[in-house]
């Protein structure tokens, strides 16, 4: 298995597969309040079936071609990731999503594993538009989407219900030309 080094601080993208189940569930076990907090995947993946059933649809999404998981390590540890929770070549479009154990915050891991994740899905995949769907009151994901360079598109009222509660949500989105340009900007460096 491939690993895509995020650093100098230990910090690694990893795909993850139904055989690391065990390991996926003590993730979420030592991230579940926190992650639980604004996605609902810890009340998705709470046994280890279900752990196993979890990364058994993303590995069914990535044989089809229509979505991919990475982990997000830390000195070898599991500690979250990015997903492409749907990818359709066909339309150029893609949404990824993310999340990380509070242990790990603050580091930047997350933005520097979505920044791989979205520049494979556009140079490789050649998708057009990657959204990223976030809670209004989520502001460290939206702090992600702004450094990703992307633009608040849409903020849908009311539009998603979670643990009793209706949130709003903003749609955040980054297109193939505005990517490459900025990514042509950070390699030519400051100008001077």
């Amino acid at each position: 298995m491939y690993a895509m080094s995020l650093g100098d601080d230990g910090a690694e993208l990893r795909p993850l597969e139904p055989w690391q189940a065990d390991e996926f569930l003590a993730h979420m076990d030592r991230g579940r309040e926190f992650i639980g907090a604004r996605n609902g995947l810890p009340d998705v993946v709470t046994d280890l079936e279900s752990s196993r059933a979890f990364l058994r649809a993303y590995a069914e999404k990535a044989a089809a071609d229509t979505g991919r998981i990475h982990g997000i390590r830390l000195d070898g540890t599991l500690v979250g990731a990015v997903i492409l929770r749907t990818l359709d070549t066909a339309h150029g479009t893609a949404e990824a999503g993310c999340w990380l154990e509070p242990a790990a915050t603050g580091r930047g891991l997350v933005t520097r594993a979505a920044r791989a994740l979205v520049d494979w899905a556009i140079e490789v995949r050649g998708i057009h538009r990657v959204e990223w769907v976030v809670s209004s009151d989520n502001a460290p994901s939206i702090a992600v989407a702004r450094r990703l360079g992307m633009t608040r598109d849409a903020v849908l009222r009311e539009s998603h219900a979670y643990r009793g509660r209706r949130h709003d949500e903003e749609v955040w989105s980054v297109l193939a030309p505005e990517w490459r340009a900025a990514r042509s900007a950070e390699s030519a460096g400051p100008a001077g």
